[in-house]
């Protein structure tokens, strides 16, 4: 499976307090997010504002796109979205 990530601006969704980022999976687009929750447990989010979690999420780019890309090797590029915990496991056990 080949996962690249374009280096696009996340979407906010205010509603969802969610962070929308793009994943190309063998070539077809497949819509990531990850949780207001996520971005403030680990990636030092002040808050669940647009600011505050683009900042959290471009800081630490990389590291997010490494969860995503080992989550959607897990569940074969289904739709995603990247919470806390899954975060907390990742960096316990796979983390470079």
């Amino acid at each position: 499976m080949q996962i690249h990530f374009p280096n696009e601006t996340p979407e906010y969704s205010g509603r969802e307090l969610t962070l929308a980022f793009p994943a190309m999976v063998d070539g077809q687009r497949v819509e990531c997010m990850i949780t207001a929750e996520a971005l403030e447990d680990h990636f030092g989010a002040a808050s669940p504002r647009l600011e505050d979690m683009v900042g959290a999420f471009d800081t630490h780019r990389a590291r997010i796109e490494a969860a995503t890309r080992r989550l959607l090797s897990e569940t074969r590029a289904q739709c995603l979205v990247l919470r806390s915990g899954y975060v907390r496991f990742y960096e316990a056990n796979w983390r470079n």
